[in-house]
């Protein structure tokens, strides 16, 4: 049997200095994901999303980013999840977006709150019909009976809506607002590269970001 405290790699694809980084973090993610994209990488746009409950436990699972500009990182979701009852109650989160093939990391931090009806109904109505419907069927993170009762609500909302499902008041977007940016890049010799980006607090016209490289 294979033991996973064995299990080890070489990292040596590329490197992160700070003459080559962007002065930025946005445009340094903004590289990296379109060579995600171009490098074809499974699923380029997946995310890990940590938000804390109330009684301190964190908890994580993995979203789609459905955009990204100087306002932040967007993301579609129930708002009754689980995530979207802890961000109700601590309104701050940290994403991590892993690219195994590029040997790299980018993780995120800062202020979540809901993007604009306007936005969530323009996203919501560019969806296939069967995930319109599926935002309708699945009452997400709850206990349900089996898998039938999600079949019986597809079904149900189908004859409902139609071909014209209005977006759930329950589903639409969040938007976190970075103010810690970190970016890994797997290095020979576990001497990995780490730079990190943190918002100044010294207010400005435009955000100015403070750039560091952190011991691996």
């Amino acid at each position: 049997m294979t033991s996973i405290a064995n299990l080890r790699k070489s990292y040596e694809r590329a490197e992160l200095s700070e003459d080559a980084s962007q002065a930025t973090p946005l445009l340094q993610f903004d590289q990296w994901l379109k060579e995600a994209i171009a490098s074809e990488v499974p699923e380029p746009n997946a995310m890990t999303v940590a938000t804390v409950a109330s009684n301190l436990r964190p908890s994580t699972r993995v979203v789609l980013i459905k955009g990204y500009d100087e306002r932040g990182i967007t993301w579609f979701t129930n708002y009754d999840s689980r995530k979207g009852q802890e961000l109700a109650g601590n309104p701050y989160a940290a994403l991590q977006f892993h690219w195994v093939e590029l040997e790299r990391v980018v993780r995120i931090e800062g202020l979540v709150e809901k993007v604009s009806e306007q936005e969530s109904d323009e996203y919501f109505n560019s969806r296939p019909l069967d995930s319109r419907i599926g935002a309708w069927a699945s009452p997400q993170s709850q206990v349900i009976s089996s898998r039938d009762v999600l079949v019986a609500n597809a079904a149900k909302y189908g004859a409902q809506f139609l071909l014209r499902p209005p977006r759930p008041p329950h589903w639409g977007g969040y938007r976190l607002k970075p103010d810690n940016w970190q970016f890994w890049q797997g290095r020979k010799s576990r001497l990995h590269d780490r730079l990190r980006y943190t918002l100044s607090p010294v207010e400005s016209d435009e955000p100015e970001w403070i750039r560091e490289r952190l011991a691996p």
